[in-house]
């Protein structure tokens, strides 16, 4: 597993998305990628955050097609948050738990693990 895998940047999504919840803080949509430490392409993040989306584990997304290339665009609002289909799969996921053990073996703590 990678500090840039799928599973691993869905769980700091995820936790993040949680834990702003839990706490009754806003969500930081204009900087999340920073808060969340995720240096990726702007195509790999927007599939993340399209499947995120159409899994139904997280609202306040906007998608759109590009004209010119008819390629899926993604729009993260300020009320982007995580649902109980989102929370459930943070839980009981055995891939989430895999990122979990990842991202503590690897010293890459988050303030909100």
């Amino acid at each position: 597993m990678a500090k840039d895998d799928f599973d691993v940047i869905v769980f700091k999504i995820l936790s993040y998305l949680y834990n702003c919840l839990k706490n009754g803080v806003k969500v930081e949509v204009c900087n999340l990628r920073e808060i969340l430490k995720v240096d990726i392409p702007d195509s790999y993040w927007d599939y993340i955050i399209r499947e995120l989306y159409y899994s139904g584990y997280v609202e306040g997304v906007i998608l759109f097609k590009y004209i010119s290339t008819l390629d899926e665009g993604v729009k993260i609002q300020d009320n982007f948050k995580i649902k109980p289909e989102g929370i459930y799969f943070l839980q009981e996921n055995s891939r989430m738990a895999k990122a979990k053990k990842f991202l503590r073996d690897a010293k890459e703590w988050l303030p909100w693990i």
